[in-house]
Protein backbone atom coordinates (compact mmCIF):
# COMPACT_ATOMS: atom_id res chain seq x y z
CA UNK A 1 0.00 0.00 0.00
CA UNK A 2 1.19 3.76 -0.68
CA UNK A 3 1.37 5.99 1.46
CA UNK A 4 -1.40 8.43 1.99
CA UNK A 5 0.36 11.74 0.79
CA UNK A 6 -1.46 13.95 3.08
CA UNK A 7 0.62 12.02 6.02
CA UNK A 8 3.57 13.73 6.41
CA UNK A 9 6.30 12.28 8.77
CA UNK A 10 8.67 14.37 10.40
CA UNK A 11 11.89 12.48 11.41
CA UNK A 12 14.44 13.44 13.98
CA UNK A 13 16.97 12.65 16.57
CA UNK A 14 17.81 13.75 19.93
CA UNK A 15 21.56 14.02 19.79
CA UNK A 16 22.43 17.90 20.56
CA UNK A 17 26.27 18.07 19.91
CA UNK A 18 26.21 21.65 21.56
CA UNK A 19 24.73 19.77 25.06
CA UNK A 20 28.07 17.75 25.34
CA UNK A 21 31.38 20.27 25.65
CA UNK A 22 33.78 17.26 25.11
CA UNK A 23 32.31 16.87 21.59
CA UNK A 24 32.56 20.45 21.16
CA UNK A 25 36.17 20.65 21.80
CA UNK A 26 36.28 17.93 19.56
CA UNK A 27 33.98 18.95 16.86
CA UNK A 28 33.39 16.09 14.57
CA UNK A 29 29.81 16.27 13.81
CA UNK A 30 28.28 13.58 11.73
CA UNK A 31 25.21 13.53 10.00
CA UNK A 32 22.38 10.77 11.58
CA UNK A 33 23.33 8.46 8.95
CA UNK A 34 20.43 5.62 10.57
CA UNK A 35 18.32 8.33 10.18
CA UNK A 36 18.93 9.02 6.60
CA UNK A 37 18.32 5.93 5.76
CA UNK A 38 15.11 5.86 7.23
CA UNK A 39 14.27 8.45 5.17
CA UNK A 40 15.23 7.33 2.10
CA UNK A 41 13.09 4.07 2.46
CA UNK A 42 10.08 6.44 3.63
CA UNK A 43 10.11 8.65 0.35
CA UNK A 44 10.08 5.58 -2.18
CA UNK A 45 6.76 4.32 -0.42
CA UNK A 46 5.44 7.43 -0.61
CA UNK A 47 5.70 9.66 2.14
CA UNK A 48 6.36 13.29 2.69
CA UNK A 49 9.29 13.27 4.42
CA UNK A 50 10.96 16.03 6.38
CA UNK A 51 14.01 15.82 9.15
CA UNK A 52 15.08 17.69 12.14
CA UNK A 53 18.51 17.14 12.76
CA UNK A 54 19.88 18.31 16.14
CA UNK A 55 23.51 17.65 15.46
CA UNK A 56 24.66 21.15 15.64
CA UNK A 57 21.17 22.53 16.56
CA UNK A 58 21.21 25.06 19.78
CA UNK A 59 18.91 23.49 21.67
CA UNK A 60 15.36 21.55 21.35
CA UNK A 61 13.71 25.04 20.92
CA UNK A 62 14.68 24.86 16.97
CA UNK A 63 12.67 21.50 17.02
CA UNK A 64 9.71 22.88 18.48
CA UNK A 65 9.98 25.76 15.47
CA UNK A 66 10.10 23.31 12.76
CA UNK A 67 6.94 21.87 14.57
CA UNK A 68 4.84 24.48 14.41
CA UNK A 69 6.07 25.12 10.76
CA UNK A 70 5.70 21.29 9.46
CA UNK A 71 2.46 20.45 11.16
CA UNK A 72 3.16 16.63 10.65
CA UNK A 73 0.78 13.80 11.43
CA UNK A 74 3.75 11.97 12.44
CA UNK A 75 7.12 11.94 14.58
CA UNK A 76 9.56 9.49 14.36
CA UNK A 77 12.66 10.01 16.64
CA UNK A 78 14.99 7.76 15.11
CA UNK A 79 18.39 8.00 16.86
CA UNK A 80 21.59 7.55 14.26
CA UNK A 81 22.43 3.78 16.00
CA UNK A 82 25.35 3.47 14.37
CA UNK A 83 26.93 6.64 16.06
CA UNK A 84 29.03 5.66 18.72
CA UNK A 85 27.85 8.72 21.43
CA UNK A 86 24.51 7.81 21.17
CA UNK A 87 24.65 4.38 22.20
CA UNK A 88 26.23 5.60 25.07
CA UNK A 89 22.92 6.87 26.39
CA UNK A 90 23.23 9.98 28.16
CA UNK A 91 20.88 11.58 30.31
CA UNK A 92 21.85 14.79 28.60
CA UNK A 93 20.31 13.23 25.38
CA UNK A 94 17.53 11.59 26.81
CA UNK A 95 16.10 14.43 28.78
CA UNK A 96 15.98 16.32 25.10
CA UNK A 97 14.70 13.23 23.99
CA UNK A 98 11.77 14.03 26.90
CA UNK A 99 10.95 17.09 25.90
CA UNK A 100 11.06 16.60 21.54
CA UNK A 101 8.45 13.90 22.38
CA UNK A 102 6.79 16.55 24.38
CA UNK A 103 6.73 19.35 22.13
CA UNK A 104 5.34 16.83 19.24
CA UNK A 105 2.63 15.34 21.69
CA UNK A 106 1.33 18.69 22.39
CA UNK A 107 1.55 19.46 18.61
CA UNK A 108 -1.01 16.71 17.79
CA UNK A 109 1.74 14.15 16.57
CA UNK A 110 2.40 11.13 16.99
CA UNK A 111 5.33 9.60 18.03
CA UNK A 112 7.44 6.18 17.50
CA UNK A 113 11.01 6.01 18.95
CA UNK A 114 13.98 4.18 18.18
CA UNK A 115 17.17 3.64 19.63
CA UNK A 116 19.43 1.99 22.42
CA UNK A 117 18.37 4.10 24.97
CA UNK A 118 14.69 3.57 24.63
CA UNK A 119 15.54 0.02 23.93
CA UNK A 120 16.55 -0.21 27.37
CA UNK A 121 14.13 1.86 29.03
CA UNK A 122 10.68 1.61 27.26
CA UNK A 123 8.97 2.74 30.21
CA UNK A 124 10.83 6.03 30.51
CA UNK A 125 9.75 6.65 26.97
CA UNK A 126 6.53 5.81 27.32
CA UNK A 127 5.83 7.83 30.51
CA UNK A 128 6.87 10.71 28.26
CA UNK A 129 4.77 10.60 26.09
CA UNK A 130 5.77 7.55 23.29
CA UNK A 131 3.31 5.74 21.45
CA UNK A 132 5.02 3.00 20.53
CA UNK A 133 9.20 1.91 20.15
CA UNK A 134 10.67 0.14 17.15
CA UNK A 135 13.06 -2.38 18.29
CA UNK A 136 16.19 -2.42 16.17
CA UNK A 137 15.90 -1.82 12.64
CA UNK A 138 13.46 0.68 11.42
CA UNK A 139 13.20 0.01 7.59
CA UNK A 140 10.23 -2.52 7.67
CA UNK A 141 8.13 -1.67 11.14
CA UNK A 142 7.99 2.05 10.67
CA UNK A 143 6.33 2.13 7.12
CA UNK A 144 3.99 -0.75 8.49
CA UNK A 145 3.33 1.08 11.55
CA UNK A 146 2.85 4.32 10.07
CA UNK A 147 0.08 2.35 7.92
CA UNK A 148 -1.51 1.01 10.79
CA UNK A 149 -2.09 4.03 12.63
CA UNK A 150 -3.03 5.67 9.43
CA UNK A 151 -6.03 2.87 9.21
CA UNK A 152 -6.90 3.53 12.30
CA UNK A 153 -5.69 -0.17 13.04
CA UNK A 154 -3.72 -1.95 16.23
CA UNK A 155 -0.16 -2.10 15.77
CA UNK A 156 -0.13 -5.53 17.82
CA UNK A 157 0.46 -7.81 14.95
CA UNK A 158 3.48 -5.77 13.56
CA UNK A 159 6.58 -7.09 14.48
CA UNK A 160 9.95 -5.41 16.10
CA UNK A 161 7.53 -3.16 18.01
CA UNK A 162 6.88 -2.11 22.39
CA UNK A 163 3.54 -0.70 22.69
CA UNK A 164 2.19 0.59 25.89
CA UNK A 165 -0.17 -1.20 27.78
CA UNK A 166 -1.96 0.49 30.95
CA UNK A 167 -0.61 0.40 34.51
CA UNK A 168 -1.57 -2.58 36.28
CA UNK A 169 -1.36 -2.77 39.81
CA UNK A 170 1.11 0.08 40.41
CA UNK A 171 3.53 -2.28 37.85
CA UNK A 172 4.29 -0.53 34.55
CA UNK A 173 3.83 -2.86 31.50
CA UNK A 174 3.72 -2.84 27.67
CA UNK A 175 3.19 -5.31 24.90
CA UNK A 176 6.21 -7.05 22.62
CA UNK A 177 5.31 -8.34 19.74
CA UNK A 178 6.96 -10.67 17.68
CA UNK A 179 10.50 -10.26 16.87
CA UNK A 180 11.11 -8.46 13.23
CA UNK A 181 13.75 -10.70 10.65
CA UNK A 182 16.85 -8.48 10.37
CA UNK A 183 17.69 -7.03 6.96
CA UNK A 184 19.95 -9.16 5.42
CA UNK A 185 20.67 -7.82 1.73
CA UNK A 186 21.67 -4.49 2.83
CA UNK A 187 22.57 -3.66 -0.76
CA UNK A 188 18.71 -3.40 -1.49
CA UNK A 189 18.52 -0.75 1.44
CA UNK A 190 18.36 3.03 -0.52
CA UNK A 191 21.42 5.59 -0.20
CA UNK A 192 20.61 7.83 2.74
CA UNK A 193 18.72 10.57 2.52
CA UNK A 194 21.76 12.84 2.14
CA UNK A 195 19.87 16.15 0.81
CA UNK A 196 17.56 16.54 3.37
CA UNK A 197 20.86 17.58 5.45
CA UNK A 198 22.14 20.94 5.27
CA UNK A 199 25.67 20.29 4.41
CA UNK A 200 27.01 23.52 5.35
CA UNK A 201 27.12 23.74 8.87
CA UNK A 202 29.13 20.38 9.08
CA UNK A 203 31.57 21.58 6.19
CA UNK A 204 32.13 24.98 7.75
CA UNK A 205 32.88 23.47 11.50
CA UNK A 206 34.84 20.44 9.61
CA UNK A 207 36.69 22.67 8.02
CA UNK A 208 37.63 25.07 10.66
CA UNK A 209 38.50 22.69 13.33
CA UNK A 210 40.38 20.38 11.09
CA UNK A 211 40.94 21.87 8.18
CA UNK A 212 39.15 19.25 5.92
CA UNK A 213 35.91 18.20 5.45
CA UNK A 214 34.64 14.60 6.97
CA UNK A 215 31.15 12.72 6.13
CA UNK A 216 29.87 9.20 7.89
CA UNK A 217 29.29 5.73 5.72
CA UNK A 218 28.68 2.44 7.12
CA UNK A 219 29.20 -0.37 5.41
CA UNK A 220 27.60 -3.61 8.17
CA UNK A 221 25.61 -4.16 10.89
CA UNK A 222 26.44 -5.61 13.86
CA UNK A 223 29.37 -7.67 15.51
CA UNK A 224 29.82 -11.14 15.51
CA UNK A 225 32.28 -11.36 18.35
CA UNK A 226 31.44 -11.73 22.05
CA UNK A 227 32.94 -8.79 24.47
CA UNK A 228 31.04 -9.44 27.49
CA UNK A 229 30.77 -5.59 28.00
CA UNK A 230 29.91 -4.35 24.25
CA UNK A 231 25.77 -3.58 23.94
CA UNK A 232 24.44 -4.90 21.24
CA UNK A 233 20.40 -3.66 21.53
CA UNK A 234 20.06 -2.92 17.92
CA UNK A 235 21.94 -5.03 15.68
CA UNK A 236 22.69 -8.15 17.84
CA UNK A 237 25.44 -10.31 17.13
CA UNK A 238 24.74 -11.12 13.58
CA UNK A 239 26.87 -9.28 10.82
CA UNK A 240 25.50 -8.19 7.41
CA UNK A 241 27.71 -6.29 4.96
CA UNK A 242 27.31 -4.80 2.02
CA UNK A 243 28.90 -5.91 -1.25
CA UNK A 244 32.26 -4.12 -2.10
CA UNK A 245 30.73 -2.51 -5.18
CA UNK A 246 27.50 -1.74 -3.32
CA UNK A 247 29.64 0.19 -1.27
CA UNK A 248 32.13 1.61 -4.14
CA UNK A 249 28.90 2.90 -5.46
CA UNK A 250 28.00 4.48 -2.49
CA UNK A 251 30.82 6.54 -1.95
CA UNK A 252 30.86 7.45 -5.58
CA UNK A 253 27.46 8.66 -5.41
CA UNK A 254 28.91 10.96 -2.03
CA UNK A 255 31.60 11.87 -3.66
CA UNK A 256 29.61 13.70 -6.51
CA UNK A 257 27.08 15.04 -4.11
CA UNK A 258 28.89 16.18 -1.14
CA UNK A 259 32.70 15.71 -2.10
CA UNK A 260 34.09 15.15 1.51
CA UNK A 261 37.79 14.98 2.00
CA UNK A 262 37.44 12.17 4.16
CA UNK A 263 35.02 9.53 5.46
CA UNK A 264 34.43 7.87 8.92
CA UNK A 265 33.32 4.07 8.85
CA UNK A 266 31.06 3.92 11.31
CA UNK A 267 30.96 0.22 11.72
CA UNK A 268 31.69 -1.61 14.51
CA UNK A 269 33.48 -4.13 12.56
CA UNK A 270 35.05 -2.35 8.88
CA UNK A 271 35.82 -5.56 6.38
CA UNK A 272 36.09 -8.44 8.42
CA UNK A 273 38.19 -10.19 5.52
CA UNK A 274 40.95 -9.03 4.08
CA UNK A 275 39.44 -10.39 0.55
CA UNK A 276 36.24 -8.08 0.97
CA UNK A 277 38.75 -5.40 1.53
CA UNK A 278 40.87 -5.65 -1.28
CA UNK A 279 37.90 -6.43 -3.48
CA UNK A 280 36.42 -2.88 -2.24
CA UNK A 281 39.94 -1.18 -2.93
CA UNK A 282 39.29 -2.66 -6.28
CA UNK A 283 36.06 -1.24 -7.19
CA UNK A 284 36.74 1.71 -5.91
CA UNK A 285 39.82 2.16 -8.79
CA UNK A 286 37.41 1.16 -11.34
CA UNK A 287 35.04 4.04 -10.47
CA UNK A 288 38.16 6.64 -9.82
CA UNK A 289 37.44 7.47 -6.37
CA UNK A 290 40.00 8.39 -4.09
CA UNK A 291 39.01 9.33 -0.22
CA UNK A 292 40.98 8.62 2.62
CA UNK A 293 39.24 6.82 5.45
CA UNK A 294 38.92 5.85 9.00
CA UNK A 295 37.45 2.85 10.61
CA UNK A 296 37.43 0.69 13.58
CA UNK A 297 38.52 -3.00 13.77
CA UNK A 298 39.95 -5.49 16.20
CA UNK A 299 43.87 -6.58 16.50
CA UNK A 300 43.30 -10.28 15.56
CA UNK A 301 42.01 -9.06 11.90
CA UNK A 302 44.74 -6.75 11.12
CA UNK A 303 46.76 -9.81 9.15
CA UNK A 304 49.48 -8.61 6.79
CA UNK A 305 46.90 -9.43 4.03
CA UNK A 306 44.12 -6.80 5.58
CA UNK A 307 46.14 -4.22 6.24
CA UNK A 308 47.97 -4.30 2.94
CA UNK A 309 44.31 -4.22 1.25
CA UNK A 310 43.52 -1.35 4.00
CA UNK A 311 46.51 1.19 2.50
CA UNK A 312 45.11 -0.13 -1.33
CA UNK A 313 41.65 0.75 -0.51
CA UNK A 314 42.56 4.48 1.13
CA UNK A 315 42.55 3.41 5.02
CA UNK A 316 44.51 6.23 6.71
CA UNK A 317 43.91 5.62 10.25
CA UNK A 318 42.43 2.40 12.38
CA UNK A 319 40.59 2.61 15.67
CA UNK A 320 41.61 -0.90 17.21
CA UNK A 321 39.49 -1.87 20.90
CA UNK A 322 42.54 -2.72 22.80
CA UNK A 323 41.02 -2.02 26.32
CA UNK A 324 44.20 -2.97 28.15
CA UNK A 325 47.38 -3.89 28.75
CA UNK A 326 46.84 -6.66 31.17
CA UNK A 327 46.19 -10.22 29.34
CA UNK A 328 44.02 -11.40 32.68
CA UNK A 329 41.94 -8.29 31.94
CA UNK A 330 41.57 -9.42 28.27
CA UNK A 331 40.58 -12.78 29.18
CA UNK A 332 38.56 -11.24 32.05
CA UNK A 333 36.27 -9.25 29.03
CA UNK A 334 35.95 -11.72 26.69
CA UNK A 335 38.00 -10.19 23.96
CA UNK A 336 40.04 -13.68 22.69
CA UNK A 337 42.73 -10.85 22.29
CA UNK A 338 46.21 -11.05 23.01
CA UNK A 339 49.35 -8.39 23.76
CA UNK A 340 51.35 -9.95 21.20
CA UNK A 341 48.23 -9.49 18.59
CA UNK A 342 48.01 -6.10 19.88
CA UNK A 343 51.39 -5.52 19.06
CA UNK A 344 51.57 -6.72 15.66
CA UNK A 345 48.72 -5.16 14.73
CA UNK A 346 49.66 -2.26 15.37
CA UNK A 347 53.34 -2.55 14.23
CA UNK A 348 51.50 -4.27 10.85
CA UNK A 349 49.43 -0.64 10.25
CA UNK A 350 52.15 1.38 10.83
CA UNK A 351 54.40 -0.79 7.94
CA UNK A 352 51.39 -0.33 5.51
CA UNK A 353 51.57 3.22 5.96
CA UNK A 354 47.74 3.26 8.42
CA UNK A 355 47.94 4.77 11.36
CA UNK A 356 46.99 2.86 14.48
CA UNK A 357 44.85 4.31 17.13
CA UNK A 358 43.52 2.47 20.29
CA UNK A 359 40.72 2.49 22.26
CA UNK A 360 41.47 1.91 26.07
CA UNK A 361 39.35 0.80 28.96
CA UNK A 362 39.58 1.21 32.94
CA UNK A 363 38.45 0.44 35.63
CA UNK A 364 37.16 -3.73 34.79
CA UNK A 365 36.74 -5.40 37.81
CA UNK A 366 39.80 -6.60 38.85
CA UNK A 367 42.36 -4.08 37.34
CA UNK A 368 44.75 -2.67 39.64
CA UNK A 369 47.46 -0.16 39.88
CA UNK A 370 49.98 -3.01 38.34
CA UNK A 371 47.05 -3.50 35.07
CA UNK A 372 47.04 0.10 34.71
CA UNK A 373 50.84 0.34 34.45
CA UNK A 374 50.97 -2.91 32.46
CA UNK A 375 48.38 -0.46 30.12
CA UNK A 376 50.75 2.14 30.44
CA UNK A 377 53.40 0.38 29.73
CA UNK A 378 52.13 -0.96 26.49
CA UNK A 379 51.22 2.14 25.29
CA UNK A 380 54.60 3.62 25.89
CA UNK A 381 55.79 0.68 24.17
CA UNK A 382 53.60 0.73 21.34
CA UNK A 383 52.92 4.44 20.34
CA UNK A 384 49.31 4.72 18.73
CA UNK A 385 48.79 7.88 16.83
CA UNK A 386 46.01 8.29 19.49
CA UNK A 387 44.15 6.59 22.35
CA UNK A 388 40.05 7.21 23.52
CA UNK A 389 39.93 6.30 27.08
CA UNK A 390 36.76 5.33 29.19
CA UNK A 391 35.67 3.01 31.62
CA UNK A 392 33.96 0.23 31.80
CA UNK A 393 30.18 1.43 31.18
CA UNK A 394 27.58 -1.52 32.39
CA UNK A 395 24.43 -1.33 29.51
CA UNK A 396 21.38 -3.33 29.90
CA UNK A 397 21.77 -6.34 27.63
CA UNK A 398 25.43 -7.51 28.37
CA UNK A 399 26.86 -9.86 30.68
CA UNK A 400 29.11 -7.74 32.19
CA UNK A 401 25.55 -6.11 33.27
CA UNK A 402 24.28 -8.90 34.61
CA UNK A 403 27.59 -9.41 36.61
CA UNK A 404 27.53 -6.37 38.22
CA UNK A 405 24.08 -4.62 38.24
CA UNK A 406 23.33 -5.72 41.57
CA UNK A 407 26.44 -3.94 42.90
CA UNK A 408 25.86 -0.49 40.89
CA UNK A 409 24.85 3.06 42.34
CA UNK A 410 22.16 5.17 41.99
CA UNK A 411 23.61 7.09 38.97
CA UNK A 412 22.93 4.52 36.07
CA UNK A 413 24.11 6.59 33.30
CA UNK A 414 26.46 9.03 32.51
CA UNK A 415 25.08 12.59 31.70
CA UNK A 416 27.80 13.13 28.88
CA UNK A 417 30.25 11.63 27.21
CA UNK A 418 33.25 13.15 29.30
CA UNK A 419 31.33 11.53 32.58
CA UNK A 420 33.83 8.51 33.00
CA UNK A 421 31.83 7.98 35.68
CA UNK A 422 31.92 4.75 37.98
CA UNK A 423 28.46 3.43 38.09
CA UNK A 424 29.83 0.70 40.06
CA UNK A 425 32.45 0.44 42.59
CA UNK A 426 35.75 0.34 40.86
CA UNK A 427 38.95 -0.85 42.89
CA UNK A 428 39.18 3.13 42.53
CA UNK A 429 37.15 6.26 42.86
CA UNK A 430 35.89 8.12 40.02
CA UNK A 431 38.45 10.93 39.93
CA UNK A 432 41.51 8.62 39.85
CA UNK A 433 40.51 6.77 36.60
CA UNK A 434 40.25 10.73 35.18
CA UNK A 435 43.81 11.22 36.49
CA UNK A 436 44.81 8.48 35.01
CA UNK A 437 42.79 9.37 31.57
CA UNK A 438 44.57 12.54 31.66
CA UNK A 439 48.05 10.65 31.83
CA UNK A 440 47.35 8.48 29.14
CA UNK A 441 46.57 11.07 26.75
CA UNK A 442 49.43 13.14 27.71
CA UNK A 443 52.25 9.38 27.17
CA UNK A 444 49.63 9.25 23.86
CA UNK A 445 50.80 12.92 22.28
CA UNK A 446 54.32 13.01 24.59
CA UNK A 447 55.63 10.09 22.50
CA UNK A 448 54.60 10.83 18.83
CA UNK A 449 56.64 14.10 19.11
CA UNK A 450 59.19 14.85 16.43
CA UNK A 451 61.98 16.21 18.42
CA UNK A 452 63.91 13.49 20.27
CA UNK A 453 64.89 16.04 23.19
CA UNK A 454 61.11 17.22 23.99
CA UNK A 455 59.84 13.81 23.74
CA UNK A 456 62.49 12.29 26.58
CA UNK A 457 62.06 15.63 28.70
CA UNK A 458 58.12 15.11 28.50
CA UNK A 459 58.40 11.91 29.13
CA UNK A 460 60.81 12.34 32.50
CA UNK A 461 57.86 14.69 33.61
CA UNK A 462 55.24 12.27 33.21
CA UNK A 463 57.19 9.94 34.93
CA UNK A 464 57.10 12.09 37.81
CA UNK A 465 53.39 12.60 37.85
CA UNK A 466 52.80 8.61 37.32
CA UNK A 467 55.24 7.68 40.28
CA UNK A 468 53.07 10.81 42.61
CA UNK A 469 49.55 9.03 41.53
CA UNK A 470 50.78 5.90 42.81
CA UNK A 471 51.95 7.43 45.78
CA UNK A 472 48.38 8.48 46.29
CA UNK A 473 46.50 5.72 45.20
CA UNK A 474 45.21 4.56 48.77
CA UNK A 475 43.59 7.65 49.17
CA UNK A 476 41.34 6.75 46.06
CA UNK A 477 40.77 3.14 47.12
CA UNK A 478 37.40 1.97 47.60
CA UNK A 479 37.17 -0.15 50.44
CA UNK A 480 34.66 -2.69 48.57
CA UNK A 481 35.13 -3.06 45.22
CA UNK A 482 32.66 -4.78 42.80
CA UNK A 483 33.79 -8.39 42.62
CA UNK A 484 31.81 -10.36 40.08
CA UNK A 485 30.71 -14.40 41.26
CA UNK A 486 33.56 -16.84 42.78
CA UNK A 487 33.28 -18.16 38.76
CA UNK A 488 33.40 -15.53 37.46
CA UNK A 489 36.39 -13.32 39.20
CA UNK A 490 39.71 -12.61 37.42
CA UNK A 491 42.64 -14.52 39.14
Amino acid sequence: MKANPTQKVLLAHSYFLYFDAKQVRKMRPYSPLATLIAAAVLRNQGYEVSLFDAMLAPDPQVFHEMLARERPSVVALLEDNFNFLTKMCTTRMREAAFAMIADARQCGARVVVNGSDATDQPQLYFDAGAEAIIIGETEHSLPELLTAWQRGESPEKIPGLLLPLEEQANASSWLKTPPRNLVEDLDKLPFPAWDLVDPKPYRQAWKQAHGRFSWNLVTTRGCPFQCNWCAKPLYGRRYAQKSPARVAEEMAKLQECLAPEHIWFADDIFGLTPNWIESLAQELEIRQVKIPFTMQSRVDLMTKSACRALAHAGAEEVWLGVESGAQKILDAMDKETTLDGIRFATQELRAHGVRPSWFLQLGYPGEDWPEILATRDLVREQVPHDVGVSVSYPLPGTLFYERVHSQMKEKTNWTDSDDLAMLFTGTFQTEFYRMVRDLLHEEAVIAIREDAGSRESGQRLLDVKWQELGQRQSQYRSAQPTRFHSEDAVS
